[in-house]
């Protein structure tokens, strides 16, 4: 069984924050995929759905960051799965906003979240790194990762979130290069289609304005006004 878990902090003053993102990447894949209802269970909310066909359990830790491994570490123990059916969501400050990498082990990267998932659970699973960009100044990152993400950035994080659920499936089937390289084709296809739709309501615009005087009476008052206005070449 796929164990997805999406990091963050409970609460509502909490939800928008760019360190929120695990959960609301999770919360994108329970309600794409009809997952079932929010549980409290293991201090954590827990969602059961089917992914690919197979069962699958997303999963958002109460805990607060720091001690996301104790949540994820008694489901493991319950369910008696393996570290390789564990991927865990995060965000990433050395990644450009938008980005997402996907491998399996490595370091903390300094997360807390992720340190505190290696000490309660080893280090051999899945992470999906979300990038949420750089302030520039080692003093303005905590007031980045802690504060709530620009109404401009709804532009790409909609799009990511969206893309991340749609191809979740592919997570079960640890295919996880195909996973990353669809991703990446999802958001460069959602860039290009707003000018596609642009283009085509405007060339409709512009058939609807044209005039059509092939029809016009020959003959009478109307056809007198009409060939004082466009002259006889134009009704031909």
């Amino acid at each position: 069984m796929l164990i997805i878990a999406g990091l963050g902090n409970p609460g509502g003053k909490y939800a928008a924050h760019r360190h929120n993102i695990g959960f609301m990447a999770a919360d994108e894949i329970v309600r794409r995929h009809s997952f079932g209802p929010w549980k409290n269970k293991f201090n954590a909310e827990i969602s059961v759905g089917k992914l690919n066909g197979e069962k699958a359990l997303v999963v958002k830790p109460q805990t607060f960051m720091n001690e996301s491994g104790q949540a994820v570490g008694e489901i493991l123990r319950f369910y008696k799965e393996d570290l390789s059916n564990l991927v865990v969501i995060y965000d990433e400050l050395d990644l450009p906003a938008a980005k997402l990498r996907i491998k399996t082990g490595g370091g903390s990267g300094g997360h807390n979240g992720i340190k505190s998932i290696d000490a309660h659970c080893g280090k051999e699973y899945r992470r999906m790194r979300l990038g949420i960009g750089h302030p520039g100044a080692r003093e303005k990152v905590t007031g980045h990762v802690l504060g709530d993400f620009a109404k401009a950035d709804r532009q790409w994080l909609d799009k990511l979130l969206e893309a991340i659920a749609n191809n979740a499936p592919l997570l079960v089937t640890g295919k996880d290069s195909s996973f990353m390289n669809k991703v990446t084709l999802d958001l460069s296809q959602k860039k290009d289609a707003p000018k596609a739709k642009a283009s085509k309501t405007q060339s409709h615009v512009h058939q609807a304005r044209t005039p059509k005087l092939k029809d016009a009476p020959k003959s009478g008052p109307m056809a007198d006004m009409l060939k004082k206005l466009f002259g006889d070449k134009d009704r031909k």
